[in-house]
């Protein structure tokens, strides 16, 4: 018997702008080969199955919607872990929906997924880059992106410091110069016993 998967969601909602009415859906099953994925999406639902490799289990979930999204502008990314989706939203409302499903009746795999959720007066206040364009996915795979441009490029230059202008050992280039006094040093003692014995030899010659 398939076992059904946690699902993950969250929600953003405009009266004006498409791309900021939408709802975050994750499917959390992992090693899920993309053949032995199937997602069938619908403008007032969604049915997934698969097969894990590593847990050895067959999954599957249908979902009823509590309102229409639009299929043809919703993008997913399958990943090992999970498969993530956009579906938009087709009625532009300010209002976010009540819940996901047509259903009000609480499902035990269903959980508000709190590192996308926003509070609807809050969600204004959002990052720029949080409002759903999702512009690596897919239109239902691969996120795409490398790790250099994720660090902005960092380089040798690191939180404004340049490594490149520090000493070899990278703490600094000044050890050199201490250890170059501390070699001055004899021929320092060197010139005061000189001066020292030049002072005794000019005495002898005033007493004589």
């Amino acid at each position: 018997m398939a076992a059904t998967p946690e699902v993950l969601w969250a929600q953003r909602s405009s009266k004006t702008d498409a791309a900021k009415n939408f709802i975050y859906l994750t499917i959390s099953v992992p090693d899920i080969k993309p053949e032995n994925l199937k997602l069938d999406l619908q403008s007032t639902s969604l049915t997934f199955s698969g097969h894990s490799d590593s847990l050895k289990r067959d999954y599957e979930v249908k979902l009823e919607f509590y309102d229409e999204i639009d299929v043809a502008d919703s993008k997913k990314n399958h990943t090992a872990k999970n498969v993530e989706m956009v579906l938009r939203k087709k009625e532009l409302k300010d209002e976010f929906w009540p819940r996901l499903l047509k259903d009000a009746k609480k499902v035990h795999f269903l959980k508000t997924d709190f590192d996308k959720w926003v509070d609807e007066d809050e969600q204004d206040e959002a990052p720029e880059e949080d409002q759903g364009n999702m512009s690596g996915m897919s239109g239902m795979p691969g996120m795409g992106g490398d790790m250099a441009s994720m660090m902005g490029g960092a380089g040798g230059d690191f939180g404004g410091i340049d490594f490149s202008k520090l000493g070899g050992s990278g703490m600094g280039g000044e050890e050199p110069e201490e250890e170059d006094d501390d070699d001055e040093m004899p021929e320092l003692e060197e010139d005061e016993e000189a001066a020292s014995s030049s002072k005794t030899a000019s005495k002898i010659e005033e007493v004589n």
